[in-house]
């Protein structure tokens, strides 16, 4: 007992630098372990639990007996401490398959804006060695799978699924300019759609509305027995910065340029992608998978490993993290998975970003692609799960409304013919309500009268000429989760 204690003492705590420095080595060690939405308790916890006494921490045996795998100690050496501290400090953590890897692909050294750099060029897929498909994330997968199942299947419960596929596609299209710094809210881009003038710069508007356009063209060419190639993503890629901003960065082709992922220079760049002359070589490399070779693989595993790929080749000098997310959408409808263009993961990697860059770099650095898998099938149950509680809220609320209206007697019959091109378009003029129900001006803006006076629908300018309505309990459910930052709204 005396020398336990007196052992214990010698593991003095380190001072706060050593913490900063020692995390970053070290988090990642557990995150290959546990992917970090999984985490027992915040990482420094993790930490100092280890090197002051592993019996302080009881979540951390119990994780680590839950994952049923032999323990393996690794040693943090000095090399790793800033050079004052020369204590060695022993963290245990779970033996897992990727802890086999090793970096995944290899560092060239390339010259560009003055200074030398390392740039990364990414092995081909599929990892070596193998996915370890433990039970766990085997079960993840196949819930995953289940949940686009529901997906799929709920589609054929709508009466007319292109009504709910019109704004849930530019729901996405939102989320996913979102995630890149722009300022567009639906409504807006449903205003720029109507010519009216938006509250945020029309530049933010007119990127998601080419997200539109690129995610129609791509679905349009995979309908048409087009396979996923090169071709088609460069084509995407042509109608994603066709107008606004990243207009004059090479829209379709793939960049003569280095790029680089974070930072004001590839100097001090968070990544630094391949350099322009591996990227043709990279992209035939990823197209080869695409297409079942060197072997078959599964279309969700597929999307899954494509998406880290594609992120890491960074092909493009703008554009990249849409074309990347639209890709799995692409490629699950490509394959039959899904078929509507329902599953969307920009949300669920908005929610959770800092966690999906970290793991993105786990791959390449570790080879930890069974935590990317974990996070990404996590990913796809949530979002399937909450796109099909959206499809069921807003078949309810339509009944709902169509019941209401039922109670308006004779003017019943015109008031919903104008409630179901609320439902195509749940942000529209009256103008173009006329020329879709074919109904007379008179009747179109009197049956709007009352969808307003019933709280259906909303005058949103004060004109009393070429009035925008908004159907707004449908725009409410459609806008959850693309809200705006504070201070731009």
């Amino acid at each position: 007992m005396e020398r336990k204690v007196a052992q214990e003492k010698r593991i003095r705590e380190p001072d706060p630098e050593t913490v900063r420095i020692l995390s970053t080595y070290i988090c990642g060690h557990f995150r290959s372990a546990f992917p970090p939405f999984l985490l027992p308790c915040p990482p420094h916890c993790l930490l100092w639990a280890g090197w002051i006494s592993t019996s302080t921490n009881p979540k951390l045996t119990c994780r680590a007996a839950e994952c049923n795998v032999p323990a393996t100690t690794l040693h943090c050496v000095a090399g790793y401490v800033r050079p004052s501290t020369r204590d060695r400090f022993a963290v245990t953590v779970p033996d897992r398959a990727s802890m086999k890897r090793s970096l995944q692909g290899k560092y060239e050294v390339i010259s560009t804006t003055g200074e030398k750099v390392q740039a990364f060029v990414p092995a081909p897929l599929p990892p070596s060695p193998p996915i370890d498909w433990t039970t766990g994330l085997r079960a993840s997968f196949d819930e995953a799978l289940l949940a686009l199942g529901r997906l799929d299947s709920v589609t054929t419960l709508l009466p007319d699924v292109s009504l709910f596929l019109y704004t849930y596609v530019r729901k996405e299209a939102v989320l996913s300019s979102m995630i890149e710094g722009t300022q567009s809210s639906l409504s807006d881009l449903l205003l720029f759609e109507l010519e009216e003038e938006p509250g945020v710069p029309l530049d933010d508007v007119q990127e998601v509305s080419n997200y539109v356009s690129a995610m129609d063209y791509g679905l349009k060419r995979i309908r048409g027995d087009f396979p996923m190639s090169l071709r088609l993503l460069r084509d995407i890629h042509k109608r994603l910065l066709a107008h606004g901003r990243g207009s004059g960065k090479t829209p379709g082709e793939f960049r003569r340029s280095q790029n680089w992922i974070g930072g004001t220079r590839p100097g001090n760049a968070v990544f630094v992608p391949p350099p322009p002359e591996r990227v043709m070589q990279c992209m035939g490399a990823l197209e080869l998978f695409l297409h079942d070779e060197p072997k078959p693989t599964p279309p969700l595993l597929k999307a899954a490993l494509a998406h880290v790929q594609f992120e890491t080749i960074h092909p493009f000098l703008d554009g990249n993290g849409r074309l990347g997310r639209l890709m799995v959408t692409l490629l699950l409808c490509e394959r039959g998975v899904l078929r509507e263009p329902m599953l969307y993961l920009s949300l669920f990697f908005k929610t959770h970003r800092s966690t999906y860059y970290d793991l993105l770099n786990r791959v390449r650095m570790d080879g930890d692609w069974e935590a990317w898998l974990e996070f990404f099938s996590e990913a796809v149950t949530t979002t399937a799960g909450q796109a099909v509680d959206t499809v069921q809220r807003l078949e309810a609320m339509a009944r709902r409304d169509r019941d209401r209206i039922q109670s308006l007697g004779r003017a019943a019959g015109s008031a919903l013919r104008v409630h179901h091109e609320l439902l195509r378009r749940p942000l529209t003029t009256s103008r173009a309500i006329e020329a879709q129900a074919g109904l007379s001006h008179v009747t179109v803006n009197k049956t709007l009268d009352h969808l307003c006076e019933m709280g259906l629908t909303r005058e949103i300018t004060g004109r009393k000429r070429d009035r925008v309505f908004s159907y707004v309990d449908y725009i409410a459910i459609l806008n959850e989760g693309t809200e705006l930052p504070e201070g731009r709204r």
